[in-house]
């Protein structure tokens, strides 16, 4: 038993599993007589919702992941060769297959969630080790990529005035991707609150009635309480007035 072994074991199981399980591999390693990998496991953190997601395509989803992350491969050679040509067409390639294993990873995701997921898998096809993390399929938390990523220098047609480079349009379409899920995603979520409302108010009416019903036929007992005092009274005093 090793500490990769573990992980990957850990990993694969949802977020509300993993520190009872963590706990119970780390007792395990302890009581077998390895204090060093039960502290190491110890150490395993759990995952953040989005970062589980990302480690369940990498299980679940490998043939996808895959291509994306090799599509990164060939997008860092051509940024280093600076070839505009495979620049451009990799940007194509990049949009369509970083949306397609997008949005297998982000199904049933909060809006939050599914950006971590998307900033985790922009960060795999930029980065070479943040690719070998994802791949591994044992992330803790997102990642992110703040480093610079180089870009060729667009040609120039003299027949055409200068347009925004491929890398521009690839970020803009991905914004506007991104947008509209979140746009849907709040859309739906508005939609099921009004009906949440609605069906809450007719429910506060239907009691408002029932209450009101209630309210009516306490007063009319109230009344036969009132009544029937009266005449037992007047029954008292005259059975009285016979002794």
């Amino acid at each position: 038993m090793d500490l990769d072994e573990i992980a990957d074991r850990l990993y694969a199981l949802a977020p509300a599993e993993f520190t009872a399980a963590r706990e119970a591999e780390a007792r395990a390693a302890k009581e077998a007589g390895d204090v060093p990998l039960s502290r190491a496991v110890a150490k395993l953190r759990k995952p953040t919702v989005s970062a589980w997601a990302v480690n369940q395509a990498a299980r679940n989803h490998r043939k996808e992941l895959d291509e994306l992350l090799a599509l990164g491969e060939e997008l860092r050679a051509a940024w280093q060769a600076q070839d505009a040509d495979a620049l451009a067409e990799l940007t194509k390639r990049r949009v369509k297959v970083t949306a397609k294993v997008s949005k297998l990873v982000r199904a049933g995701l909060s809006a939050a969630a599914a950006t971590e997921v998307d900033q985790t898998l922009d960060a795999a096809t930029v980065d070479a080790e943040a690719a070998e993390q994802v791949r591994q399929g044992r992330l803790a938390k997102p990642l992110s990529y703040s480093g610079f990523a180089p870009a060729p220098i667009p040609r120039i047609r003299p027949e055409k005035k200068p347009g925004p480079t491929e890398v521009d349009e690839a970020r803009r379409a991905k914004e506007r991707e991104e947008a509209e899920a979140a746009y849907q995603e709040w859309r739906d979520a508005l939609a099921a609150a009004v009906q949440e409302q609605q069906e809450r108010a007719e429910k506060a009416a239907r009691l408002e009635r029932k209450l009101t019903k209630a309210r009516k036929k306490l007063a009319e007992a109230d009344q036969r309480v009132e009544v029937t005092k009266r005449e037992e009274r007047h029954a008292r005093q005259r059975l009285e007035k016979t002794r």
